[in-house]
């Protein structure tokens, strides 16, 4: 994935690995700073099948090496290796706001018709804001649409939502390349690199996270806090210059 390439090629500094977790809902890398990134499990369980290859042995390689698993086939690999890509980046805080990005989708979608890519607890609220709400999803919910829906959806709508869960089952690029102007594209959850390269494909407001509380975070990720238990985070989201965070 180009993208992710070009994401990587921005990391300045390498760092040691001081460990990696994988919880129930959560995947952490802790390097220069804490990264995060959405655990996606596999999709069938088999006893005794391999899905992270070097499980136990992954602290002894550096975090730049180790965000080339997030190429990998394996989505607990792909998150590992984009909690490694989350634990090196420079965010520029000066160009980000803390703003839930349901907040911003609910403003900005009244009367709108809106895709979200990925089903979240805030859809109810969206639903009742939009004119029209498509919930396209993997593992459909009710009232979900199916991901092949994606195709025919996202080239007709006002905003489009992608999770960030999409570089993780290396989706992302081809979701970007139904998004038509003028749609405005938003990429939003804990996976989401809060990085300005995601500018250069398309996307208009990139939402993540940014661990302040590293003990209280990874506490809460081995005891299987899900989004909303979480601690020890703050919500950050980034705009591109031409666009504005509220407002019509």
């Amino acid at each position: 994935m180009k993208i992710l390439d070009d994401v990587i090629a921005t990391l300045q500094e390498d760092a040691p690995v001081q460990g990696v977790q994988v919880g129930r809902f959560w995947t952490a890398v802790c390097s220069r700073r804490c990264g995060l990134a959405s655990t996606v499990g596999p999709e069938v369980h088999e006893h005794g099948a391999v899905h992270v290859g070097e499980a136990g042995r992954l602290a002894d390689r550096s975090a730049l090496e180790l965000t080339e698993l997030a190429y990998s086939e394996s989505t607990l690999e792909a998150g590992i290796g984009l909690a490694a890509i989350n634990s090196l980046l420079d965010v520029d805080e000066a160009r980000c706001v803390e703003l839930n990005a349901a907040e911003l989708l609910i403003d900005r979608g009244r009367g709108k018709r809106v895709a979200l890519v990925g089903h979240f607890p805030f859809v109810p609220a969206l639903r009742q804001a939009a004119e029209r709400l498509w919930v396209i999803e993997l593992h459909p919910q009710p009232g979900d649409v199916g991901a092949e829906e994606a195709e025919a959806i996202l080239p007709q709508v006002d905003i489009a939502a992608i999770t960030g869960s999409a570089f993780i089952n290396h989706t992302m690029e081809r979701l970007l390349s139904l998004c038509l102007p003028p749609t405005l594209v938003v990429i939003l959850g804990p996976s989401t690199p809060l990085s300005p390269v995601l500018f250069d494909y398309g996307v208009d407001v990139i939402s993540g996270i940014q661990v302040t509380d590293p003990v209280l975070a990874l506490r809460c990720l081995s005891e299987g806090a899900t989004f909303r238990q979480m601690q020890g985070v703050r919500l950050l989201m980034m705009q591109r210059a031409e666009r504005k965070l509220t407002g019509k």
